[in-house]
């Protein structure tokens, strides 16, 4: 077959290009100490939906900086012990999608929380304040903090926290088993899962061509487009003559997902279309190589970002029994 990206058994071997920064884990954990300072202040508005078996809510809860973040999230009627609850996460610029989508979990006992992401296509607020561009993408949003010595400022810290949160939000009500919870998404929503797993205590990731791992290897292959369009608008716009391409590295590693991923404790299953040329195939084993747990690979050879067929059931059926 042709190949995009490494061969198969290259990228079992691959570790990432990106650098791991300096005081990575001290960045995390002080950031993990400052969001159990912030009391998710949870809120639940009844959403109608005919669903016989459902309750559904809109469910707002505090961010990392005080800005309100959305869930849709449903529960089993009629919960008699508490039951397991699916996180789930949505790609890049989306929202958390209709109500229908999420029944199959709740039909077999599961609730589920899905998921805005802060100033993306939904209801979460982005209240963060920012040096520099905030022209066109997520990634580079607080990088010129990042390289003024403060990488707080990094949008995908306020988010990967934000999922944080809502595992905390969710583990506090009494309906919720908080030692059974799961965590899905693609893309974006790929990286969030195994964001959420290294930051909360999650039972099983299921996690398709995940976004935010190892930029600097991105850029190497000449796929800094579509989702990673924004790291070439940077380098254009700011620094042209890239005298600080290896500063920029260094900053996007305090949210690379590769460098989370030895934090994983839970079990992962991912997905990886070996034509994926938005989210090259061996970013994304960078992270995969790194887990320490039970992990699982699943190859679809002919397809790249895109639907791919059989995978929602795979999905379902690894997140049944947690």
């Amino acid at each position: 077959m042709p190949l995009l990206d490494l061969s198969v058994e290259a990228l079992y071997e691959y570790e990432g290009r990106n650098p791991r920064p300096a005081g990575f884990d001290t960045f995390w954990n002080n950031a993990l100490r400052e969001l159990e300072a912030v009391p998710p202040r949870v809120e639940l508005v009844r959403h109608e939906l005919a669903a016989p078996f459902a309750e559904c809510f809109h469910l707002t809860f505090d961010g990392i900086d005080g800005a309100r973040q959305y869930a849709k999230f449903l529960r089993p009627k009629n919960i008699e012990t508490p039951v397991p609850c699916v996180l789930e996460f949505h790609g890049y610029t989306g929202n958390s999608g209709d109500w229908m989508g999420k029944l199959p979990f709740v039909a077999r006992g599961q609730a589920v929380a899905s998921l805005d992401c802060r100033g993306q296509g939904g209801r979460s607020e982005d209240r963060s304040r920012v040096t520099g561009n905030t022209h066109n993408g997520h990634i580079i949003r607080g990088l010129d903090d990042a390289l003024g010595g403060r990488p707080e400022g990094l949008y995908y810290r306020q988010m990967f926290l934000d999922t944080a949160q809502l595992a905390r939000a969710v583990s506090a009500m009494p309906e919720i088993d908080g030692n059974r919870l799961g965590a899905r998404g693609g893309s974006q929503g790929g990286a969030l899962t195994l964001a959420c797993a290294s930051l909360a205590p999650i039972k099983k990731a299921a996690s398709m061509y995940p976004f935010l791992s190892d930029y600097k290897r991105v850029w190497e292959m000449d796929l800094a487009q579509g989702a990673y369009a924004e790291l070439k608008s940077w380098f254009r716009s700011f620094d042209p003559l890239h005298e600080r391409e290896n500063e920029v590295w260094n900053a996007l590693g305090f949210i690379d997902v590769q460098h989370l991923a030895p934090r994983i404790k839970g079990d992962v299953l991912m997905a990886v279309g070996l034509m994926d040329s938005i989210c090259p195939p061996s970013t994304q084993f960078a992270a995969f190589n790194k887990i320490k747990g039970n992990k699982r690979a699943v190859f679809f050879p002919d397809f790249g970002h895109e639907g791919l067929p059989g995978w929602s059931d795979m999905d379902f059926n690894f997140l049944a029994d947690l």
